[in-house]
């Protein structure tokens, strides 16, 4: 039995819509939302949570509620699959991305956690590029609003600042969440530690620029990545073409946008360039639906990862 808390929100129901057809799913959310229906199922209170009765449960919650609850289901002998970034960098807990570290789920001890919306995008292609030796990333992001939630699609609906700290309507925000070190967001920390950690890097430079922008949904993350070798651009495209959709026709006016990205899975890649001035620095675009890919078609994807591995029954 599958459980999936958090129902009501944009990521909880993204992750019942991805799990449709499926029999063996339950929707929790806080007890004020008890007896809603939500993508077909009705929904039980938080209250009656009972990790003793699930064999997996997928988290669209809070950090602070994933603290509270993950470790006593797994004391219950059911695994979490969590989405928020509370256990995102705890050594004992997986950050996977499955086409990238699938390995790691191997070693998880009950949590396992799904990265930051920018960051499945963006590590996704860097692991196609893996065989080039990648030396150092620089991101540069323009995150749409749903990912702040329903205040963020509300605040550009309205024309309002309620949810974000500043009207987006017609603006862009160069910061995402709070300010944390040296000058950087967290979002922006969280994009450097979690590349690190998926791609077994320690000591890669990263560093990236969030942004948020007037779209409602779909994400798009500039990378400009130095690799120790020197590949052509169709090289390059290639090698992506393994691990994404290559939407990459500049001159028929074909790009990665928002807009063919949303209601898929899929990572879309293009504007590959190799840098005029030094021969080892490509640049390139990404997008994919931050809610599904970038939260709960991810978080699927771990639980399923789970089953194939034979860690899961479902």
């Amino acid at each position: 039995m599958i459980g999936v808390v958090g129902a009501t929100g944009l990521v909880g129901k993204t992750m019942l819509q991805v799990l449709a057809g499926r029999q063996n799913v339950i929707a929790f959310a806080p007890d004020r939302h008890q007896g809603e229906v939500v993508e077909g199922r009705e929904v039980r209170p938080l209250s009656s949570l009972d990790g003793r009765e699930l064999d997996a449960c997928l988290f669209a919650v809070g950090a602070d509620v994933s603290e509270a609850l993950a470790p006593r289901l797994v004391r219950e002998g059911c695994v979490v699959v969590d989405n928020s970034s509370r256990w995102r960098q705890d050594p004992e807990v997986p950050l996977v991305v499955p086409e990238v570290n699938p390995e790691d789920i191997g070693w998880h001890k009950g949590i396992v956690a799904n990265p930051n919306c920018s960051t499945i995008q963006a590590v996704v292609a860097l692991s196609a590029l893996r065989g080039y030796g990648i030396e150092g990333v620089l991101y540069h992001t323009y995150q749409a609003v749903s990912g702040a939630g329903k205040g963020g699609i509300a605040d550009l609906e309205r024309g309002t600042a309620t949810t974000l700290p500043h009207p987006i309507r017609d603006n862009v925000i160069p910061m995402i969440d709070l300010l944390g070190e040296d000058g950087y967001s967290k979002e922006e920390i969280k994009m450097r530690k979690e590349t690190r950690k998926i791609l077994h890097a320690p000591t890669l430079p990263v560093a990236a620029t969030c942004v948020r922008v007037p779209v409602h949904n779909g994400h798009t993350v500039a990378i400009t990545v130095r690799l120790a070798a020197t590949p052509t651009v169709e090289e390059v495209r290639e090698a992506l073409s393994t691990k994404t959709i290559v939407s990459d026709a500049p001159s028929n006016g074909v790009y990665p946008m928002p807009l063919l990205a949303t209601g898929r899975d899929e990572v879309l890649v293009g504007r590959v360039r190799q840098d005029p001035d030094d021969r080892h620095v490509y640049h390139l675009v990404t997008v994919a639906d931050n809610l599904r890919k970038g939260a709960a078609s991810n978080a699927v994807q771990i639980l399923d990862l789970l089953v194939k591995n034979g860690l899961l029954h479902e």
